[in-house]
């Protein structure tokens, strides 16, 4: 039995010495001191001892167990610091190096055109103001001079929640919302997003954004309209932009026009931008409605004013000579990386 367990005690010492891995270590392990381990098999064997003899091998037993085990623990934290030592030298950090340059975003060509024409109006005097865009149906039409039976109420054209609530389809209900609130003079632009049950493509969006002004003041003229709108023009295209006002119609605007601008990729002599015309369609504008102010509670006989509303989309696309509007929000960074 002694030489057993010496054989045993041996062998086990070699094979720890000569171990590598934490997995190997565990191996050893299993095989001597597991439950079915070749110790473990040796103890079993107790009951073929001699009863004299039984402590003086039990304890030969112990000993060589302990020595396995305080061999064990030493081997696992040999390997354990060589595979520190590794990973620390494979880990290693080259402070000389240039670092590693972080993509940092920017602002969305949207986004750009929306600044843009904020600050051409603010430095006008306008101020921006915002409204929800879940609107009540008296504030996106009836206070618009749209009545129940209005067209643009039909439900094709139109996201409702309920019979009274929907998703604003302008942000005209802006307007409404600072006339009920607000004494004249006024003068304020309203951007924001507007939605419309229209089928995607390469000019229409479902959820798509407006800018749209206001002004309200004694004495205003259709003369203060078109003197604002070309000036906006101007800063906006460019100063040798021209401007064009067609007769048109809006419930809440009389008179009511679009306005056109000069190409301003060919300078009016027409090109593949401006379809061969030379002058490319921009907004809608006119001279508030008196009914519109009335219901809002301004007296027509003492105020008047003018209102006009341009797709932000169209200024960027015109704007940046981009021809398919889905590409502003497919967000391929292709795309975006040209702004």
């Amino acid at each position: 039995m002694k030489e057993l367990l010496e054989k045993i005690r041996q062998e086990a010492l070699a094979m720890l010495e000569e171990s590598d891995s934490l997995e190997r270590l565990n191996d050893i392990r299993v095989r001597y001191l597991g439950k079915k381990g070749e110790l473990t098999q040796v103890l079993k064997s107790m009951r073929d001892v001699a009863a004299e003899d039984r402590p003086k091998v039990g304890q030969m037993v112990n000993d060589t167990r302990e020595a396995l085990e305080q061999r064990l623990e030493e081997a696992k934290a040999r390997i354990a610091a060589k595979q520190r030592e590794l990973q620390l030298a494979a880990e290693t950090i080259d402070v000389t190096l240039p670092a590693k340059r972080n993509k940092v975003g920017h602002r969305h060509p949207n986004t750009i055109a929306q600044e843009e024409v904020e600050r051409i109006f603010v430095g006008m005097g306008y101020e921006v103001v915002e409204g929800p865009e879940v609107e009540l149906d008296y504030y996106n039409f009836e206070a618009l001079n749209i009545p129940a039976n209005h067209p643009a109420k039909d439900e094709q054209d139109t996201f409702y929640i309920t019979k009274d609530i929907l998703l604003r389809t302008q942000t005209s209900p802006v307007q409404v919302r600072v006339m009920e609130k607000k004494k004249p003079p006024i003068r304020m632009i309203a951007p924001g997003r507007v939605f419309r049950a229209d089928e995607v493509d390469a000019t229409h969006s479902p959820s798509f954004h407006q800018i749209e002004g206001l002004v309200i003041d004694k004495n205003i003229t259709l003369a203060d309209l078109k003197g604002t709108l070309a000036e906006f023009a101007k800063e906006m295209f460019g100063p040798e932009t021209k401007v064009k006002f067609r007769p048109h119609h809006f419930p809440f605007t009389e008179p009511s026009a679009e306005m056109d601008v000069t190409c301003f990729k060919c300078g009016g002599k027409g090109c593949r931008m401006c379809k061969g015309e030379g002058w490319i369609e921009i907004l809608g504008c006119g001279m508030v409605h008196p009914k519109v102010l009335k219901m809002s509670g301004i007296d027509p006989e003492e105020y008047s004013g003018f209102a006009f509303g341009v797709g932000l989309e169209r200024i960027t696309l015109l704007k940046y000579e981009i021809d398919d509007m889905r590409l502003l929000y497919e967000n391929d960074i292709r795309f975006l990386n040209q702004f």
